[in-house]
């Protein structure tokens, strides 16, 4: 039994959080390719590994799938494109549920149907491991499936559309940005996925305008 990709992201969220993660949308590294995490939820950092989604040249981040499973290469190529084929196809399909959500709209029917197929092979994985104090949610992965690293995010979706915090749900007000994100800031109105990349882009784009302006 694994709970390796889940735990590997939370540990990059806590970075995140901490400040410590990458700016940017992420960055290539000699050992692994780094992303940024600034959605808040597993599910969320997932839907955002296209960057500049609004821009006329988006960013696929999921190049491969040694990026997709940063910690490790595949060894079974056909098997790993095809997991890559249907990791793209599982993003957009939270990309668009959260995207809804973010907007205000209720998804229909076909656009929550990719998630509703996703979810009996991923939580058929789960299992009760024992742990320090108690008993915690593990995966179970004794066949070696490639498929692993999309269970906890398949979770984690299904796990956001049932909690109370759906109002909280946001998208980067960036020219080209799009990113999704949970909005926890007390008086509920972040409007960047990032302040420190988004918010300076905005903000400088105002300040050229206003010279331009000026004459």
């Amino acid at each position: 039994m694994s709970n390796l990709s889940s735990d590997l992201w939370r540990l990059c969220l806590k970075r995140a959080n901490r400040g410590e993660g990458v700016k940017a949308g992420g960055v290539a590294t000699p050992r692994r390719f780094q992303f940024e995490l600034t959605g808040g939820r597993l599910c969320l950092d997932f839907a955002n590994t296209v960057d500049e989604r609004r821009s006329a040249r988006p960013k696929e981040l999921l190049g491969d799938y040694d990026r997709l499973v940063s910690w490790g290469a595949a060894r079974r190529p056909a098997d790993a494109l095809k997991t890559l084929v249907r990791a793209r196809a599982l993003r957009e399909a939270l990309f668009a549920i959260f995207s809804d959500f973010a907007a205000g709209r209720e998804p229909g029917t076909r656009t929550l149907q990719p998630l509703q197929d996703a979810l009996p092979g991923a939580l058929a994985r789960l299992r009760l491991g024992p742990a320090r104090e108690a008993f915690a949610w593990v995966w179970a992965d004794d066949d070696g499936s490639l498929d692993r690293v999309l269970w906890p995010v398949v979770r984690s979706a299904a796990e956001l559309l049932t909690s109370g915090e759906r109002d909280r749900l946001r998208q980067c007000a960036g020219d080209r940005c799009a990113w999704l994100f949970m909005d926890r800031s007390r008086n509920g109105t972040r409007r960047w996925c990032d302040m420190g990349v988004c918010g300076n882009r905005s903000k400088a784009r105002r300040h050229y305008r206003r010279i331009r302006a000026a004459g």
